[in-house]
């Protein structure tokens, strides 16, 4: 009896251990695991931008502070923003960020969290003196855009055409080249980014930019962090609630701050 009881109790806890594994197994596949966590982004200074050989900026330090949240480390790595765009939307538990949440790419996409504002205009040079009051009035210039960024998807949403009225570069900072060269004449970008390569070039953004027209309908959305449509709900949860720890602690406000 003593035997068939003994026997019943390690069966009993290797059924136990079995699932324990399983469980275990299964909340790594889920993505909160043993590696790092493959991170993705762009050039797009102060959000994401690499300096000195690391990754850094407004954007990257508020995913660091969520990594941290949850003991986890991050794999970033900085690539054109259609091939970030791309990786992310198509190989589950990569994270993207800074994104604009478009819907366009709501579906897309399982959004983490608000990590940054955004504050959209279409630029023009001080001493070109363009005045337009609409974007009716912008389809006769040429706008400088990075290619699958949120400004050139608004701007083809709205009838523009790429190579007629819309001059796609790889990266944000061969459009204000191009803005002062005179190759384009508007260059869509969101104001701290636009002042910030400004500033790169050793030229004032207050004098040397104009902000032809406000773009209220990227103004009024926020950059995120997220995962692309395929990455389980259970990778993507304890993110989002990292995040709102950042939230209500201040620690998300402070970080804000110190990149004004």
């Amino acid at each position: 009896m003593a035997e068939q009881q003994y026997t019943h109790t390690g069966v009993r806890r290797r059924e136990l251990a079995c699932l324990m594994g399983l469980l275990c197994s299964g909340w790594r596949l889920a993505g909160a695991a043993d590696g790092p966590v493959r991170i993705v982004t762009e050039e797009f200074p102060p959000y994401n931008y690499t300096e000195g050989g690391k990754i850094t900026g407004l954007g990257t330090e508020v995913v660091e502070a969520v990594l941290q949240q949850l003991g986890l480390h991050g794999q970033f790595q900085s690539l054109p923003w259609a091939r970030a765009y791309e990786t992310a939307s198509n190989v589950p538990g990569v994270l993207i960020y800074s994104m604009v949440r478009t819907p366009e790419r709501d579906k897309r996409f399982k959004w983490v969290g608000v990590i940054a504002p955004s504050e959209y205009y279409l630029f023009s040079l001080t001493d070109k003196g363009l005045a337009i009051d609409s974007l009716v009035k912008a389809q006769g210039l040429q706008i400088g855009t990075v290619n699958q960024s949120v400004g050139e998807q608004f701007l083809l949403s709205r009838g523009f055409v790429k190579g007629k009225n819309v001059q796609t570069s790889a990266r944000n900072e061969l459009n204000y080249e191009k803005l002062r060269l005179g190759h384009i004449d508007l260059w869509i970008m969101n104001r701290l980014t636009a002042y910030h390569l400004v500033r790169q070039a050793g030229q004032d953004p207050e004098k040397t930019l104009h902000k032809a027209l406000a773009i209220p309908e990227l103004s009024s959305q926020s950059y995120y962090m997220a995962f692309g449509a395929q990455t389980p709900d259970a990778t993507v949860e304890p993110f989002r609630k990292a995040l709102e720890t950042l939230q209500r602690n201040g620690s998300l406000d402070r970080l804000q701050r110190k990149w004004q």
